[in-house]
């Protein structure tokens, strides 16, 4: 054990340095595929409904060049998928944004860059990203103060820190008031933020957020903190084994505007259905049954409730000078 992973730290500066610091979790040669599968994995289908996105976002700014942004790029699976899907005639200057290095292999036409560009017009798009912007977390004690809770890196070990003031506490009141001895929160004002600076970097055009997440009405008492490694979940340990995350409060990231609505709900609208083809076409072209059944399985697992389709998508459109 190093000296700083046997330290007591806030959960926010000791997620930091589990995920993006020197020997991070997300800088591991296998990336974030070797440990769970988003819906960017689950089916070539996502991409193309960003495509489509993209394309209606052409549409509004009336223009035929314009630029992807994908924030938390991963190993540039999305910015793959989309390039492939991406109607002829549009012209599309495409950026991977993440801590990580750049992968071998990828399309020359991405620039890779660890911060959003500025100032530029088209779609901005953070599939997963906001639940990996680290948080501190706090709970109450036994006399009703809400404390910030600290975490030990070796084994994740808690224990109560200091009690928990001035922006974070505002930020607790309005978005997630905890009253009762035990109650946890994931004090998400630096998502709030990171979300916000995200979209000021727009020009013009739409943002878009997607994760897995809640609203007032529906906080968990608990909190959701946990890790992932090799597709499972584990307890979340801050020692650069595992991912750490935490479902997202979306409401408090919407409060500068926008939109939220179930995955379901927005990939349906691009066309995702998950419909199982007419049983006919198995006659006409067996071939062609096939591959649309197949289509509508992996549309089925996107846009399935008690899954996929319950991550939320938050939509903001920059309208630009």
């Amino acid at each position: 054990m190093t000296d700083e992973t046997c330290q007591w730290q806030g959960w926010r500066e000791a997620t930091e340095q589990a995920l993006y610091g020197p020997e991070g979790f997300f800088r591991r040669p296998e990336g974030p595929a070797g440990h769970f599968r988003t819906s960017v994995h689950a089916s070539p289908l996502f991409a193309g409904a960003v495509a489509r996105l993209l394309a209606e976002v052409a549409e509004e700014l009336g223009t035929d060049e314009l630029a992807f942004v994908d924030v938390g790029a991963g190993r540039g699976e999305l910015l793959t998928g989309v390039l492939a899907a991406v109607p002829s005639g549009l012209s599309v200057r495409a950026y991977g944004v993440e801590r990580a290095d750049r992968p071998a292999g990828l399309d020359p036409r991405v620039a890779w860059t660890d911060r959003v560009p500025e100032g530029v017009r088209g779609l901005l798009f953070a599939n997963e990203w906001l639940d990996n912007v680290p948080v501190d977390v706090a709970a109450v004690d036994e006399t009703g103060a809400v404390r910030y809770v600290e975490v030990r890196a070796a084994d994740g070990a808690e224990r109560l820190g200091k009690v928990v003031e001035g922006p974070d506490a505002e930020w607790l009141e309005r978005w997630w008031p905890l009253t009762e001895p035990g109650e946890r929160a994931e004090i998400g004002r630096t998502r709030d933020e990171a979300w916000s600076a995200a979209v000021g970097a727009l020009a013009a055009g739409t943002a878009v957020a997607v994760d897995y997440g809640h609203v007032r009405e529906s906080r968990p008492p608990f909190g959701t903190l946990t890790g992932f490694r090799a597709g499972r979940e584990v307890p979340a340990v801050p020692d650069g084994s595992c991912d750490v995350t935490a479902h997202v409060a979306m409401d408090a990231c919407a409060r500068g505007g926008g939109e939220v609505v179930t995955q379901r709900e927005a990939l349906r609208r691009l066309g995702v259905r998950g419909e199982r083809p007419p049983l006919a076409l198995a006659s006409s072209d067996p071939g062609a049954y096939v591959r649309a059944l197949a289509g509508a399985g992996e549309a089925a697992e996107l846009t399935e409730r008690g899954g996929l389709g319950d991550f939320l998508w938050l939509t903001r459109r920059v309208r630009g000078a």
